[in-house]
């Protein structure tokens, strides 16, 4: 796991990161695919960035993050607050 993109999740051809120098924004998840990276707010769920993804993908991405909303904050917190 890279220090500068700390890969949380990774669930089919989506991987689920965020930056090290995300720390003063609002917490969030960036998702990645092939060259598309969208960009979804966790507090509450919501599209930020759609990064190219069609609306049938970017339903099926917030769908993930909501199953994994817990696990997406608390690795969040665990990187930029320990």
């Amino acid at each position: 796991m890279s220090n500068e993109l700390p890969t949380v999740l990774r669930i089919g051809p989506y991987r689920f990161f965020f930056f090290a120098s995300d720390q003063n924004e609002p917490i969030h998840i960036h998702i990645e695919r092939d060259d598309r990276i969208a960009k979804f707010w966790l507090d509450p769920i919501r599209l930020q960035s759609s990064g190219g993804f069609s609306r049938n993908e970017m339903a099926r991405i917030q769908s993930i993050i909501s199953e994994h909303q817990i696990q997406l904050k608390e690795a969040w917190h665990a990187y930029f607050h320990d």
